[in-house]
């Protein structure tokens, strides 16, 4: 059991621990409400009740630092969530991908998008890594997203495309849900989604309906070869004369 003295020791770490994440928390909710240039120390501040001074004993390189180390605060934390899900296998995790954003956006009365597109789309010309960072994250999404649909029993061209499409697919429906503040758009893409998914597995199964292998049908007729007794029978039209 620790003494009073090591108690106090640990009391301070974690206070400042927790004014750390309180800031990376609302300079990332600032970010999902109105993009990477939209975030200032000022506004961090104000949401997370942080003293002026918490920016340069946390983040001595300024905004620039909150940025990067909130959206990979964010990106990291759903990241999780992918991870956690994959295992339930690929249309599991889309559901929960959806369901997620369905409870995100209607409690924030969509006024709040995904932070990491905000990134990769919204940041300024000065800072490059945070496209970057919004650009691995993203690729980590993909890459959780792939290896559930590779345990699903897909090949890993088929597994990596269907996730590339997932991803784009279900960000993008982000995107029309919070501008038309309803979360129709990301119901119907995850119900597309499903759809496509149990179709390719079909074909993964059974091939594709309608089409037979050219090798298992009779040829309709036999090349003629030298020194072949073999010939090829055209039809004979009735109004075909005699030779």
């Amino acid at each position: 059991m620790p003494t009073g003295t090591d108690a106090k020791a640990e009391s301070t770490p974690t206070k400042r621990g927790d004014t750390r994440k309180k800031m990376l928390v609302s300079a990332a909710q600032v970010m999902r409400e109105r993009g990477a240039a939209g975030v200032t120390i000022d506004e961090v501040l104000a949401r997370s009740g942080a003293p002026r001074g918490s920016v340069y004993y946390h983040f001595p390189d300024g905004r620039n630092q909150i940025l990067t180390e909130a959206l990979r605060y964010s990106g990291d934390s759903m990241t999780a969530m992918i991870d956690d899900a994959a295992g339930w296998g690929a249309r599991a995790l889309l559901r929960e991908f959806v369901e997620f954003w369905e409870r995100l956006l209607t409690e924030g009365d969509f006024t709040a998008g995904c932070p990491v597109v905000a990134a990769a789309i919204g940041s300024d010309d000065a800072d490059p890594k945070l496209s970057a960072e919004a650009g691995a994250i993203l690729g980590r999404w993909c890459t959780a997203l792939t290896r559930a649909f590779a345990n699903d029993g897909f090949d890993d061209g088929d597994a990596a495309s269907l996730a590339v499409m997932s991803i784009a697919a279900l960000e993008g429906a982000v995107v029309l849900s919070r501008s038309t503040r309803s979360t129709d758009p990301l119901r119907q893409v995850g119900e597309q989604l499903e759809f496509l998914i149990k179709a390719r597995e079909f074909v993964v199964h059974h091939g594709i309906p309608g089409k037979h292998d050219p090798s298992s049908s009779a040829t309709a007729a036999t090349a003629v070869t030298p020194g072949s007794t073999a010939m090829a029978v055209a039809p004979i039209s009735p109004d075909t004369p005699p030779a």
